[in-house]
């Protein structure tokens, strides 16, 4: 298995979803967890905020209306993924061309599912993220740099930095996954079960 793409900067439009508490169950409503595979999920993010119940859009939803119907970054409002470990919640929004949600602090657990399928979670005070909330609302050209690297976030004229734990921004940079960093000890892993008795797996397994 390849590593993935190092990726240093996160650039693109932002678009503000303010509102608080937003869990699992709105970002991937369960209806759509009908599948093991990440695909196909794009339709089913946000679901019940994007469309209505005949399944026509809403107008007047953030990610329906230009330009943030291409948006690759979310300004969110606070407790962002809380509710379920749903990790197609995390699939659908990279299948929807998200690559970051800038907050003030996410679930634990989606936090977890996000750094495993390479969406970044960048985690500002209270007042930059209302600053960029409002920026990615007013500005005519709302995007947004996001730089692993120095952890800088850069919104026309603010440039703030943000929050990110060192094993999760080495990831991002790097382009790792567990998978990848699994194989990394795949010899050691192979030694190990050689050396074990017929007896000491069934032990092990159990």
């Amino acid at each position: 298995m390849k590593e993935k793409h190092m990726k240093k900067t996160i650039k693109g439009i932002a678009a503000p979803l303010s509102l608080a508490n937003v869990d699992t169950d709105v970002i991937m409503p369960k209806r759509f967890l009908i599948t093991i595979t990440r695909e196909g999920l794009a339709d089913g993010t946000f679901a019940d905020l994007r469309f209505n119940n005949s399944g026509q859009k809403r107008p007047e939803f953030i990610l329906n209306k230009s330009p943030w119907a291409n948006a690759k970054i979310l300004i969110v409002g606070d407790n962002f993924g809380c509710g379920s470990s749903r990790e197609h919640a995390v699939w659908g929004m990279r299948q929807l061309g998200i690559k970051a949600c800038i907050g003030t602090g996410f679930a634990g657990i989606f936090y977890d599912n996000a750094r495993k399928n390479g969406l970044a979670l960048p985690i500002v005070s209270h007042e930059i993220r209302d600053k960029l909330l409002q920026f990615a609302k007013n500005a005519n050209s709302p995007e947004v740099s996001i730089e692993i690297d120095t952890q800088t976030i850069t919104a026309g004229e603010i440039s703030a930095p943000f929050e990110m734990d060192e094993a999760t921004r080495t990831s991002l940079i790097q382009g790792r996954d567990d998978t990848l960093d699994t194989l990394k000890y795949a010899s050691a892993i192979h030694d190990f079960e050689s050396s074990l008795s017929d007896q000491m797996r069934v032990s092990v397994i159990k």
